[in-house]
Formats: structure tokens, C-alpha cells, sequence
């Protein structure tokens, strides 16, 4: 036994080959969103063999816990991959109108990116020190869930959880204590499984924070925090109201977009044009009356104006895909996903929001009010449509990353798109441009992600 604890942390080479089939390629060089490279982690060797034992001889008594509570943290939290319920939070938060921060948008990005930098430094530092799981190194320790085919130290659970538990205090004050006592219980559900020491918590924990503060000074330096303080303008055509929502993105800092205006469309026609007069037609006369007939489409239309629809049904799929495709045994390639989700979401908003403000242009029930709608408009401008902006980029997006799915959630983002005419809030020519400018911002992401170093 003393033999196994002095070669701490070598395996055998079989066991080591093992492993190392199962990491992601070269994750130290892939790109990250913060941090400089994911080598760069700053994370210290593991413990002596010593220290190591006492790690061990506490495991021997902890994994077998049979405190119910702590059954089910284990079971909750081993459900998919370290980033799967941190997302899955943001998205049950989201839809149920819990608080995520001032804008959705935020919390899906920055706490994506803080996740997946994290994960990518802790399994840097895994394939620096090559430390084998506990119970290689004590086969008497016994495991509630399956060991993973990856090195221990340090934990990728405990650093996701200390870098989306971070982000999310810093979005949600109010909450701080909550989801910290949150990252604690995600990440000692690993010592209580067996399958990670006291030092591979700790380190992890303390990289994970880390990471989450530099997220955090990213996003204390967007803009988002500036208010909106210029006028309405006034004029045929011409948007009316007060307060408009999301004035202000339209000047934050895009993380991949060279500026908001990048791929802005071209002006929309005057509204006394033919082009909007026919436009106008279609949407008056699309069927939305409360019949047996129009029920597909106003049930869509009123669908995607619900809490998921508006935005979180993309990682609503995507957390499913995540299970479906057995990505619990690849962190980094789950965590790349959510990341280039939340970040192509991201830049399509500010695209979208630099649109709207720059024209300014009215929507429907403006040029004719007595036009009847399922539900009123948001409270901001027509041009161009912001859902098909999202819909489409996000669609792209998940497309690259699941080509066997690409059929069907381009459908989805179409419909959303569309629904939005259905419902009599948008004209075609929103849809049409919200489209093509959501369509350009997700090929600058996925060329950013053709070439991060992830291609095996």
C-alpha cells in the first residue's frame, strides 16, 4: 500500500493512457473568453503522499455516508456535466421570472464563459500533475457514481461551481449567500461520491473564484451599467413612447463583433412606401382571430412570448442535447457549448439593440392603430426584429455544434422568427433583417470556434 502512496501521482502507463483518451485534445490551447490561456491556471501541485493518505483515510469514511440529503446532492449534482446545472439554473431562474440580473443576456454569457474558462484551466492543471482519483490510489474507498476517465486534481465540478456561483452573486446581490452555499454543496458532492480528494476541492474552488472575479471585471467594463439618456426623436415613421427598453445596449462592448453597428442592416423604407403599405397588408390580414383554424399559430405566436420562448428555449434544448450526447464525460466540449451559446446570444443582442436605435422605425399597430394583435408590442422599435435576430444566431450556433440536429432547430429558430408577424407586432421586412444580421453575427462566432483549437 505504502509502495501505491509513494508513486502518487504515477499510474501505470495502461492507466494513464486511459485517461488521457478521455481528456479533450490539448486543452491548454484552446482559446478561452478571460483568461489568457488556459495553461496559465496558477494552480499549485497537489499534496505530498502524506497529506495525500489523511485525504484518503477521510474519503474511507465519508463516501459511504448515508445522510439522505447528502444521497440526493450527490445524485442532483452528478446528473450531467459540471456546467449542466449551473445552466440549467440559469434557464429554471429565467423562465419561472427569478432574478438572473438586469438583462438575461448577461448572466447566459458571462456565466458560460466563466464555466468554460474554468473548465478548461482545471483540466490544463489535470494534465499537469496527472494525479490519479482516489480510489486508483485506495481501492477500498468505495464510489457512488462511476469513476471518470480523468485525472483528479483539481476538481472541474468544485472550479465550475466557485465561477458560475461568483458571476451570479455578482448579478444577483441580493442572492450572493445562496449561490455560494450552492457552489459549496455542488462541489463536496464529489468528496461524498469518492471520486475526488479534500485538496482537488479546495483547489478547484480557489481557481474557479478566480476566474469568476476576471469575468466579472469583463462585465463591470461593458457598459451595461450606463443608462440610456438621449432623446426619443420625433418624425414620420418614427417609434413612439417613453423609457425604451434596451436603448442602452446598443453602446455596450460586443465580445466578438468589432462594434454593435458591425453588421447593421440597411435602413428600413419610409412608411408611406409601397414596400410597407403591402407589408402592412400581410400583417392585418394574416388570420389571428381566436378560431378552431388560426389555434396552431396563435398558440405558437403566444408560446414564443412566454418567459422560454423569448429567450431560454435554446439552452432548453441544449441541456437536453447535453444529456442525450453523454457529455458528462467530456466537461470541456459541454462547457465550449454553452459558452458559444451564451456568447453568440450575447453580441445578437447588442447587434439588434444598435438597429433598433439607430432607425428608430414604428411598429405596425403605430401606422394603423386599429390593427388587432395577440399581445401588445414590447416597449422599444420595430427594425429589426429582435427575436429573429437571437432566434437565428443561437439556431446557427447550435447547428454547428449538433449538425445531426441542424434541421430541426433551424426550424425552430425560423418559427420563432415568424411568429412574431403572426402575432401582428413585426413587419416582414423586421423578420427578413433580424434574420440576416442574426445569421452574420453566429458565423463570426462559429468562425472564432472553427478555429479554437478544439478540432480533434
Amino acid at each position: 500500500m505504502n509502495t501505491i502512496h509513494r508513486s502518487l501521482p504515477y499510474i501505470t502507463a495502461l492507466a494513464l493512457a486511459s485517461i488521457a483518451a478521455a481528456q479533450p485534445s490539448n486543452p491548454s490551447e484552446w482559446k478561452t473568453w478571460v483568461i489568457p490561456s488556459g495553461s496559465q491556471h496558477q494552480v499549485p501541485p497537489p499534496p505530498d503522499a502524506a497529506e495525500t493518505r489523511a485525504e484518503l483515510e477521510w474519503l474511507r469514511t465519508a463516501s459511504p455516508e448515508s445522510d439522505p440529503r447528502i444521497v440526493e446532492q450527490v445524485r442532483f449534482w452528478d446528473s450531467g456535466p459540471p456546467s449542466y446545472r449551473w445552466m440549467d439554473m440559469v434557464t429554471r431562474r429565467q423562465m419561472a421570472g427569478e432574478a438572473v440580473g438586469a438583462y438575461f443576456v448577461r448572466a447566459y454569457a458571462y456565466v458560460s464563459m466563466a464555466i468554460y474558462d474554468a473548465t478548461i484551466a482545471a483540466e490544463s492543471a489535470k494534465q499537469t500533475y496527472r494525479r490519479e482519483r482516489p480510489s486508483q490510489a485506495d481501492p477500498s474507498i468505495r464510489t457512488r457514481v462511476p469513476v471518470p476517465a480523468s485525472f483528479s486534481y483539481p476538481s472541474d465540478y468544485a472550479a465550475t461551481a466557485a465561477a458560475a456561483s461568483t458571476v451570479m452573486a455578482y448579478l444577483v446581490p441580493a442572492e450572493a449567500e445562496y449561490f455560494h452555499s450552492l457552489a459549496q454543496e455542488a462541489a463536496k458532492s464529489r468528496l461524498y461520491a469518492g471520486v475526488e480528494n479534500l485538496s482537488d476541492y479546495h483547489a478547484g474552488m480557489e481557481l474557479g473564484r478566480r476566474i469568476g472575479e476576471l469575468v466579472i471585471a469583463k462585465a463591470r467594463a461593458d457598459g451595461a451599467d450606463i443608462a440610456f439618456g438621449s432623446a426619443v426623436p420625433t418624425g414620420r415613421c418614427i417609434w413612439t413612447g417613453v423609457n425604451p427598453g434596451n436603448a442602452s445596449a446598443a453602446n455596450w462592448k460586443p465580445l466578438l463583433l468589432t462594434s454593435p453597428s458591425e453588421f447593421r442592416p440597411a435602413p428600413p423604407p419610409s412608411c408611406d412606401s409601397a414596400q410597407v403599405q403591402a407589408e402592412m397588408a400581410v400583417v392585418r390580414n394574416f388570420p389571428r382571430a381566436l378560431t378552431s383554424a388560426n389555434m396552431a399559430t396563435n398558440a405558437k405566436a403566444l408560446y414564443w412570448q412566454t418567459n422560454e420562448g423569448i429567450f431560454p428555449w435554446a439552452f432548453v434544448h441544449l441541456n437536453r442535447w447535453v444529456l442525450e450526447d453523454k457529455l458528462e464525460q467530456n466537461p470541456a466540449r459541454a462547457a465550449r457549448a454553452y459558452a458559444l451559446l451564451g456568447a453568440v446570444g450575447y453580441d445578437a443582442f447588442i447587434a439588434s439593440q444598435d438597429g433598433k436605435f439607430a432607425y428608430w422605425y414604428l411598429r405596425p399597430a403605430q401606422l394603423e392603430p386599429s390593427l388587432t394583435t395577440l399581445f401588445n408590442a414590447p416597449n422599444f422599435p420595430s427594425y429589426p426584429s429582435n427575436h429573429s435576430t437571437f432566434s437565428t444566431a443561437r439556431a446557427e450556433m447550435l447547428a454547428y455544434l449538433f449538425p445531426d440536429r441542424a434541421g430541426l432547430i433551424r426550424a425552430l429558430g425560423k418559427e420563432a422568427g415568424d411568429s412574431r408577424i403572426w402575432a401582428g407586432i413585426h413587419f416582414p421586412m423586421d423578420n427578413h433583417a433580424g434574420v440576416t444580421l442574426g445569421a452574420n453575427v453566429a458565423h463570426k462566432f462559429i468562425a472564432w470556434a472553427e478555429n479554437d483549437g478544439s478540432q480533434r
